[in-house]
């Protein structure tokens, strides 16, 4: 077996199907023995890439627009979808299944302070035809504080990735509310990456053929299968949480079968980061993005 180091940016259900081609055994099948690790809090997964330390990252392709408009060439390119809708949820302190995004202006809501996760949510109020800057926002930090927070009493609304939102439903916390992938629709969310010198090696296109069988595994296996392979993963969840969490984002259709960045989901990207006044200019697709190298 050869090892493959494997670097998340952020470890969510929402990454399923990467942390799926371990818990799946794809990766073993392919002779590749995954060593995987999360990004340390103030550092970047391109670190890793960069120090030599990780063959694949989990990353979004804000990264490379990000380098671009300082006037860098990314270190990194990105090869795979990893999803290809915004996974966030919306939860409310009760119930409410008539439940419309006008309800958030002059509420509070608790949110991520920035980066992607915050462009995604305001591209959704304008798609939804409200005003952000109508919404009481509150900053806690990352995620799990954003957790601890809604659950201390901060907030009419959060927002959060699963498996976060189904563990408050579980507890009697909140009620998720509303998906915030839905008005935004299909676009490049969430990335795979590497340098391009690895996407031609042979250990790349073992890592396509095992992702490529994981990406028809997510759309075709029962929620619950996925939920008890991947539980060693998420030892602080409830089984049945995380499969419900599971379920739910195939049928939002996240993790399409196709493996590559299309040219469509990139557009749509640059749509959300151009809304956000975060671009200097529209970049090329093959300045961030490349084809996933053959899997033969």
């Amino acid at each position: 077996m050869t090892q493959i180091n494997i670097q998340f940016t952020l470890f969510s259900a929402f990454y399923s199907p990467l942390i799926s081609t371990m818990s799946g055994g794809f990766l073993q099948a392919e002779g590749l023995e995954p060593n995987w690790s999360v990004a340390p809090p103030g550092k970047s997964a391109i670190d890793a890439l960069e120090a030599g330390t990780a063959h694949v990252i989990q990353s979004a392709l804000s990264q490379g627009f990000m380098s671009l408009n300082k006037g860098e060439t990314p270190t990194a390119v990105h090869f795979a979808q990893v999803n290809e809708m915004d996974g966030f949820f919306l939860t409310g302190r009760t119930a409410d299944k008539d439940f419309t995004w006008d309800k958030l202006e002059g509420a509070e809501v608790v949110l991520f302070g920035g980066g992607q996760p915050l462009a995604m949510f305001k591209y959704a109020c304008h798609k939804a035809g409200i005003d952000f800057d109508k919404i009481k926002v509150i900053n806690p930090g990352g995620a799990a504080e954003i957790d601890k927070a809604f659950r201390a009493g901060q907030g009419q609304y959060v927002q959060q990735q699963g498996p976060f939102p189904q563990q408050l439903e579980a507890d009697g916390v909140g009620h998720i509310v509303a998906q915030v992938g839905l008005p935004i629709g299909p676009n490049g969310f969430s990335s795979l990456a590497t340098t391009r010198a690895w996407l031609k090696t042979d250990m790349a296109k073992a890592f396509i053929r095992a992702y490529t069988k994981t990406r028809v595994y997510m759309n075709e296996t029962p929620a619950a299968d996925i939920a008890a392979a991947e539980k060693d993963y998420f030892p602080d969840i409830d089984e049945a949480v995380l499969a419900k969490c599971i379920a739910t984002y195939q049928k939002l259709g996240c993790w399409t079968p196709h493996v590559e960045i299309t040219e469509a989901a990139y557009q749509a990207t640059l749509d959300v980061f151009e809304y956000n006044g975060l671009l200097k200019e529209r970049y090329a697709y093959d300045l961030v993005c490349a084809k996933p190298p053959p899997a033969e």
